[in-house]
């Protein structure tokens, strides 16, 4: 076992970057510059950098809208009108799921208010929408107006589950909560990954909880796609929701994803309807009478931004190439190495609030700087000024989300140096 001075060194860290079977996609992507010197980007859970071949996915659109004009819509490979479904089978893999259920589209909270439309049906025996506390603001006020457009009261039809004084909520208290108040929910909506925190959930048991009681079951996963491997077909979820401008490095704003279950491929669940969801076969003829694809396609509503997609390509092309099994053995490395050096070089700077359990996380570490706010704004700005980069959250969270297609344990031990001369300054 190698003792953590050993870790703490340039030439573990350069070792170990030099074994990684994955350090070559770095190369990939633009990596922002912090004076003459790569910045340490610890920020792919909010946005993802860019790949060095969106470009000219984007350009590649551009000049055939240029040369093809309306034609576009019909000509080649990558003709406009089955544009969409260049990403589908690849999508379908990183999620696990079958391809027929998963489509780009939207963005992330128009997908869950639209399939929110098919799949809260609340009743006044059955009106609640089980949540965590803490929600992302955007998925909180999303359900809260649910349940009012629905005529029903937030106050006692949103049910929010508390975490442990731990601050995170593992399966009891989901287990809990549904079994006291699973009589009267509608659905279920939790999250893949607590945006927070960085819990991970098991997306498979929350759903057989919430189906035993009665309920539909979906997921927020936009901190899960692209980071955890995902089963969600075989987790026999209803449906799920995610964006692509985090770990999936689409850009900012970039369309989102949904999935829809293979069981409901051809339900008639009731839809906010719109031309590009209707059959293919038959969407020329203009007919008055909606028809819908079968599958998560049939939900679109618009015809799709084409140069809002072309990104995705290029950054699905990685994903392929890398695959998500490689991809989530190099993240639990890197994180674990953040995690060694913080617990061995920074514990009396540094509290980690996301699970120790590698299976309950994925790429990110959620810290609280001991000493308070004051304290924690104060490294989050040393740390800026010095060219590593995470976020900040309040009241008092630093996230630091190692990236396996681009970050290195170079990358991390520049973290732990930074705090370390903070401290000690």
């Amino acid at each position: 076992m190698t003792d953590t001075h050993t870790l703490y060194s340039d030439a573990y860290a350069a070792h170990a970057d030099a074994a990684d079977p994955l350090q070559r996609f770095r190369a990939q992507f633009h990596m922002p510059r912090f004076g003459d010197v790569e910045q340490a980007y610890f920020v792919g859970n909010s946005l993802g950098l860019q790949p060095r071949g969106a470009r000219a996915q984007v350009e590649d659109v551009l000049d055939k809208w240029a040369m093809e004009a309306v034609e576009g819509h019909f000509r080649g490979n990558s003709q406009w009108m089955t544009y969409h479904g260049l990403v589908g089978a690849q999508l379908a893999e990183i999620v696990g799921a079958q391809p027929e259920e998963v489509v780009a589209m939207n963005s992330l909270t128009a997908n869950l208010h639209f399939l929110m439309v098919g799949f809260y049906r609340p009743t006044a025996e059955r009106p609640a929408i089980l949540t965590e506390a803490g929600a992302f603001p955007s998925d909180r006020y999303a359900l809260e107006s649910q349940v009012r457009f629905h005529g029903f009261d937030p106050s006692t039809d949103l049910i929010e589950v508390q975490p442990g004084a731990d601050g995170l909520f593992g399966m009891d208290a989901i287990a809990a909560a549904i079994e006291t108040h699973g009589h009267r929910v509608a659905l279920v909506l939790w999250p893949g990954v607590q945006y927070r925190t960085g819990e991970a959930f098991d997306l498979a048991e929350i759903t057989r909880l919430g189906h035993a009681a009665g309920a539909i079951v979906g997921f927020d996963l936009a901190h899960a796609a692209g980071n955890l491997p995902l089963r969600l077909h075989d987790s026999n979820a209803d449906f799920a929701v995610w964006c692509h401008y985090k770990y999936l490095n689409s850009g900012p704003g970039a369309v989102a994803g949904a999935f829809l279950h293979a069981r409901h491929a051809t339900t008639d669940r009731p839809r906010f309807a719109g031309w590009w969801g209707h059959d293919a076969a038959t969407r020329f003829r203009m007919g008055p009478d909606f028809q819908p694809t079968p599958g998560a396609e049939g939900w679109q509503l618009s015809n799709p931004p084409i140069l809002g997609l072309a990104p995705l390509r290029a950054s699905l092309d990685l994903f392929t190439e890398a695959g998500m099994p490689a991809l989530r053995t190099k993240s639990e490395a890197l994180t674990g190495y953040l995690e060694t050096l913080i617990r061995s070089q920074l514990d009396d700077v540094l509290d980690i609030a996301t699970p120790r359990d590698v299976a309950r996380r994925g790429a990110q570490l959620s810290l609280r700087v001991r000493g308070g706010r004051a304290q924690g704004r104060a490294l989050f700005e040393y740390l800026s000024d010095n060219g590593v980069l995470g976020d900040w959250r309040e009241p008092d969270v630093i996230r630091i989300s190692p990236a396996p297609l681009y970050n290195t344990h170079a990358d991390v031990l520049r973290f732990v140096r930074t705090v370390a001369r903070w401290r000690d300054a």
